[in-house]
């Protein structure tokens, strides 16, 4: 008789969540689609949920830990559909935020005919207001507004070689970190994006410290201080749109 496979979080080496360790932002994503069920993650039998909403992960959503996290914090026990796919023309920027979990986040950006792979999130209604509330859609000052990327400025093709109509992404209402040149710069990891900044952006050891351990360490634990630190980014001139604030009020497709 075949040994079942073990499809733990812990097993596959995906229960962390950067919101507990946040240098290890954005943290694990799977190798493949999979279906969050409390801790574990099961095979899927379907790439398209038609009484659920799309929603394109880019950080740390796409983390099942995280996820699970986010998730038993607001007592949702239902199980989330994580489908990968081929995705073009979205890239991954820098959000020109300091988050309140410790950490500098990946945020979308426009990036036509640049294919990369992401996940979706097949949410249902509760589960979508989880996500919105981590993100800060609710909020008049929150991080993030939810918005319809539609397709076929945005192409989302699955593994069964289907394509979606769209979905959901979540951009940054601050907009997002540039490489020096006006063009979002791309995400190269939590230690190594803090490593440069430290050493880069003035003013900002003196807020944060002089590690990235640390910088995490101070945002954690001050709301106030991440608020500085965003207004230090824009101040530093540091700031540019992402691209696809054009999309901010589209409605979905049906």
């Amino acid at each position: 008789m075949p040994v079942e496979e073990d499809r733990t979080l812990r097993a596959l080496g995906l229960e962390r969540a950067p919101r507990e360790h946040p240098l290890l932002y954005p943290g694990a994503w799977p190798r493949d689609s999979g279906l969050l069920d409390g801790g574990r993650l099961l095979p899927l039998d379907r790439l398209v949920f038609e009484d659920r909403v799309p929603v394109l992960a880019v950080g740390s959503n796409a983390c099942p830990g995280q996820l699970r996290h986010k998730m038993a914090e607001s007592g949702v026990v239902t199980p989330v559909p994580m489908v990968r796919a081929r995705v073009t023309g979205v890239g991954v920027g820098v959000s020109a935020h300091v988050s309140r979990m410790g950490y500098v986040s990946n945020s979308p950006v426009l990036a036509p005919g640049t294919e990369r792979e992401l996940f979706v999130l097949w949410l249902d209604a509760r589960q979508l207001e989880v996500i919105d509330a981590s993100e800060g859609v609710p909020r008049p000052d929150g991080n993030f507004r939810r918005t319809w990327l539609p397709a076929p400025d945005v192409r989302i093709a699955l593994a069964d070689g289907s394509a979606l109509p769209g979905a959901y992404a979540y951009v940054n209402r601050h907009g997002v970190l540039h490489d020096g040149a006006g063009v979002p710069r791309a995400h190269p990891g939590q230690r190594a994006l803090l490593t440069e900044l430290l050493a880069t952006v003035p003013g900002l050891r003196e807020l944060f410290g002089g590690s990235p351990a640390e910088f995490c360490e101070r945002a954690r634990a001050d709301a106030g201080l991440c608020a500085r630190g965003t207004r230090l980014f824009a101040r530093q001139k540091l700031v540019t749109a992402c691209g696809l604030e054009r999309y901010v009020g589209a409605t979905r497709t049906p």
